[in-house]
């Protein structure tokens, strides 16, 4: 499957989104995946899931660890894909946590998985948990890059299969912004 087969999963499931978007960063943007909205659909996570498995041995692996909400999907379904064990974090109260009871055995190895990084914020605070309780993060998989030119967001590898360079600004530098245009604020910290 190429990439543009699977950027035609998220045209033909209405996950490519235009407008004014406030991201789980705080940036802003005219353009919005959602993800979850091609994710509904098991074939397409299974697809998508077996695409980004094709980069890694899992025998490297014990584990495999999504940031809540975004990567909860496919996380499931490239564990199901690998047979390990997913376990997720989350935010409580703004931070990001280990809760529900899942334990990181000290030393083992945990694969990444999260449907859609820009900045990779979400990410970074979900390896830091991990580290955290002793487990060793060795890479990052995700079905999206919003921002492939960005270097030096992750200190171990990472792999995508869809590459966007979609253009983010500050808040108090968006052209929307300065047009009135009212934002949107989807995603796994937003109201959509």
């Amino acid at each position: 499957m190429t990439e543009q087969d699977m950027l035609q999963m998220y045209e033909d499931a209405g996950a490519l989104l235009s407008g004014h978007f406030v991201l789980s960063s705080g940036r802003h943007s005219a353009h919005y995946l959602q993800s979850a909205l091609v994710l509904m659909h098991p074939q397409h996570a299974t697809t998508l899931a077996a695409e980004l498995i094709k980069a890694i041995d899992a025998d490297d692996y014990d584990m495999v660890v999504s940031p809540a909400i975004g990567g909860l999907v496919i996380g499931q379904e490239v564990a199901r894909q690998l047979n390990k064990p997913f376990i997720f974090t989350e935010r409580k109260e703004g931070e990001m946590q280990m809760r529900r009871g899942f334990v990181i055995t000290k030393g083992a190895k945990l694969l990444v998985v999260e449907d859609v990084i820009t900045t990779g914020g979400s990410v970074r605070e979900c390896i830091e948990v991990v580290r955290g309780f002793g487990g060793e993060p060795v890479t990052i998989l995700a079905v999206v890059d919003r921002a492939p030119a960005q270097e030096g967001r992750f200190d171990i590898p990472h792999h995508t299969v869809i590459h966007l360079d979609v253009e983010t600004f500050d808040a108090d530098h968006c052209p929307m912004c300065k047009e009135g245009i009212p934002a949107i604020k989807p995603g796994s910290r937003g109201n959509i």
